[in-house]
Parts: structure tokens; C-alpha cells; sequence
């Protein structure tokens, strides 16, 4: 089963925490000093929050979370024949979680994320450079190499 995912950047964590627990009638499943994350089933998204001193308010990204590895073959698949720069990640830790991620934007610039979530992490982990990724819209044929996390990055 493919779940959706959409990431926000907020200011205030706690805040937004009892805003979202409202909205969704119940509480995150996973609860950090800058991070909280709600894997509803209905609808069925994965919905997390992060919270960064320079990230714009609003949505960060949005992506498939698969529930096994031929799932995630098979939206990689998608991802290739999308056109688009594809950045395989591989296995990270991101988001206090072990994961298997690839990105891609869309023609616009939007992030998304297909990956696989394999087991927890006790650190927050890195990102690669999701601006460069984003800012390869102008250009299909930009490189979008990963680039190592700068201090404080977020990911999903």
C-alpha cells in the first residue's frame, strides 16, 4: 500500500502540534523537540512537521511512502520515466528513521520523495540539496548529484 506524504515547515512546533492533533483528531505518532510526524489512515498520509528557523512556512515537500521493495521499484520506475533529474539517495537516516529515498521535481520546482522506511534513528539525520534539485526545473539536464546536508537541514 502506497501512502502519501506531505512535509511542513513550521515555526512553532508545539503550536503546530496541537493545531494538526486537532485537525486530525488524534495524536503524532512520533514526537521530537523539532519534528512530528502523524501516519493516518484516513486518509491514508504520512504527515509531518519540522521546524526551521529559515524554512518558508508551509509545504516543504511531498512524496510516496511504500510499504515494501517492490513497491519502490516500481515508483522508481516512474520516477526515471518522469524526464525530470532523479536523485537516488539510497539508504539515509532522515526524519529518525533508517529510509531508502530517491527525489525529483516537477516542472515547477515541487519536491517530491519516493522511499522506503525500513527501521527508526535517534538523530534527525541529513538531506541532500533539495534547492539544487528544485532549481533543476529551468534546466532537465542539470546535475543533481547529492551534496552533503549543510548544519540544520531538513528532510522528511
Amino acid at each position: 500500500m502506497k501512502r502519501f506524504h506531505v512535509h511542513v515547515g513550521v515555526t512553532d512546533i508545539d503550536r503546530s502540534i496541537a493545531f494538526y492533533s486537532s485537525l486530525f483528531g488524534t495524536e503524532p505518532a512520533v514526537v521530537k523537540a523539532d519534528y512530528a510526524k502523524w501516519m493516518l489512515d484516513d486518509p491514508c498520509v504520512n504527515f509531518a512537521i519540522s521546524m526551521r528557523e529559515d524554512a518558508a512556512k508551509g509545504i516543504e515537500h511531498v512524496g510516496l511512502q511504500v510499504a515494501d521493495k517492490a513497491e519502490l521499484e516500481q515508483v522508481y520506475g516512474r520516477l526515471k520515466a518522469a524526464d525530470r533529474p532523479v536523485l537516488e539517495e539510497g539508504a539515509t537516516t532522515c526524519c529518525y528513521a533508517q529510509s531508502e529515498k530517491s527525489w525529483i521535481a516537477d516542472p515547477d520546482g515541487v519536491v517530491w520523495e519516493a522511499f522506503l522506511t525500513e527501521g527508526e534513528s535517534t538523530t534527525y539525520g541529513g538531506s541532500p540539496d533539495l534547492d539544487r534539485l528544485a532549481s533543476a526545473h529551468a534546466s532537465p539536464d542539470a546535475c543533481c548529484a547529492p551534496q552533503p546536508a549543510p548544519a540544520g537541514a531538513s528532510c522528511c
